[in-house]
């Protein structure tokens, strides 16, 4: 087997676990198994760790850089995610705002104007009084509005069905909100945190995501960009916490069939390159794929509905990353409105840049461009950022290129509640691990972690294992 941490294999005797897939939430579970004392493999089809927050190097007229595939952030509020990090030592490498902070530029109008959305230390919802007061992408009333309909939001359950088949635009043109207003503040979150803007988003997950970071407690929304990139956290640290930890680390190594053995245990079927036809046995498998991969992979029975997974629709990101032989932006990020650009990002040190800066553009939702050539996108972009940031506008583009996610994250849609399995299925001894699983959280790092420690929680106390969930910290 590729990359192997230790020489011999799980065995039935003693408590044992596989881990199917190597992204935050197979990397969680698999901890949180070892740390409960049972023998743990994870195995993941691809050369890392990471799923989808990974990073590579790629050769650059600027140099050999590291790209992150997008740029992910993370909110105070996401306690979980918090817990990944501190057990992988990395705390430090993702550091928080000390107060919420998006500069927000608008060139939808005669002259550009930046505008704030920023907190300050009073308590909810006062804590947002002061921003909205001033917000200048707003006329008076639009801001009034915005107002009510967040004491409305504030008012709802995000774990009442109702609202999961109740979509969010809708709701907001229901509570007064303009066509502007829903994109000068609702959808600055929403694509960021939703991956859709509200006109695709289910109630449910948009009053989960408002109502969690923006109206719970002041500082939850303070945002944290890792100052490294992903894969030293999500990949290069993660693997050696899993191996410091006991569990067996397996790249390269693709499942094929999951199916119980005779003694009731679970047999999965393991494709190794070169080799094929291993078949590894364990008490407990995790399954932590995308919902389309672990579809194909679940034993008849495991789920009532098995076909429901195949109807959780996907959502893309296309990030564009642009090396300038210059400074252009001074600012660590920005949001845009009024233009295609979203959210824009300087990665030049976490890149390795030692010359000119790099930026990265960060495109949610992304339908109508994630398949457009790269000579379409350079040429629909880069006159978009000169709009926005005027010193681009002199500078040269060293390097001009693209990394799309054409099913970054589950869609958020009305309805996708009803669809999200839980942790558990019928079958005693497999569990389900993933962002798309019923978290209760939209497709975010932090669901990814959730869905990890709750399938381990699960395996766990269906094994009879004592143990502390980190789930209870994480709240």
């Amino acid at each position: 087997m590729a990359a192997s941490t230790h020489p011999e294999h799980p065995t039935r005797a003693g408590r044992t676990a596989i881990v199917v897939g190597g992204g935050l939430a197979g990397i969680t579970s698999a901890l949180a198994l070892a740390d409960a004392g049972l023998r743990v493999t994870l195995l993941e089809g691809r050369p890392r760790l990471g799923g989808a927050a990974f990073s590579f190097r790629r050769p650059s007229p600027a140099g050999e850089l590291t790209i992150d595939n997008g740029q992910h952030v993370y909110l105070r509020c996401c306690t979980a995610y918090g817990w990944f990090l501190d057990r992988v030592g990395a705390r430090h490498l993702a550091p928080l705002q000390d107060r919420l902070d998006v500069p927000v530029l608008d060139v939808g109008r005669a002259e550009p104007r930046l505008g704030r959305l920023r907190r300050t230390a009073l308590p909810v919802p006062l804590h947002l009084a002061a921003t909205l007061a001033t917000y200048p992408h707003l006329s008076p009333l639009e801001r009034a509005a915005v107002g009510r309909a967040a004491l409305a939001l504030k008012s709802l359950d995000p774990h009442d069905p109702a609202l999961d088949g109740i979509n969010f635009g809708d709701w907001l043109r229901s509570k007064g909100q303009s066509a502007r207003a829903i994109q000068a503040v609702w959808d600055v979150v929403a694509v960021a945190t939703l991956n859709a803007r509200s006109a695709q988003c289910s109630l449910g997950l948009a009053t989960m995501v408002f109502k969690t970071g923006l109206l719970t407690k002041p500082g939850h929304a303070d945002i944290g960009v890792p100052r490294v990139p992903l894969g030293e956290l999500h990949d290069t640290r993660a693997r050696a916490t899993l191996e410091a930890a006991g569990v067996r680390v397996e790249l390269r190594s693709r499942v094929t069939g999951i199916g119980r053995e005779a003694d009731g245990g679970w047999g999965v079927e393991v494709e190794t390159a070169p080799h094929a036809g291993t078949r590894l046995t364990a008490d407990t498998v995790v399954l932590a794929l995308p919902q389309q991969e672990a579809h194909g992979l679940l034993p008849a029975g495991a789920l009532d509905d098995p076909g429901r997974l195949l109807k959780i629709g996907t959502a893309p990101i296309l990030n564009l990353h642009v090396v300038y032989d210059r400074t252009v932006l001074r600012r660590p990020f920005f949001v845009a409105i009024g233009t295609p650009v979203q959210w824009v990002f300087d990665r030049t040190d976490t890149s390795g840049l030692t010359e000119g800066q790099y930026l990265a553009v960060s495109q949610s939702a992304a339908h109508d461009d994630i398949d457009q050539p790269v000579a379409r996108l350079r040429e629909r972009y880069l006159p978009e950022l000169a709009r926005l940031l005027p010193a681009a506008r002199g500078a040269r583009v060293r390097d001009f290129f693209v990394t799309r996610e054409r099913t970054a994250t589950f869609a958020p849609a009305p309805g996708v509640g009803r669809l999200r399995p839980p942790a558990t299925t019928n079958a005693p001894g497999l569990y389900l691990a993933g962002a798309w699983t019923a978290t209760g959280w939209p497709a975010t790092m932090e669901s990814a972690v959730r869905s990890g420690l709750t399938a381990a929680d699960a395996a766990l106390s269906e094994l009879g294992r004592p143990h502390r969930s980190p789930l209870r910290e994480a709240v």
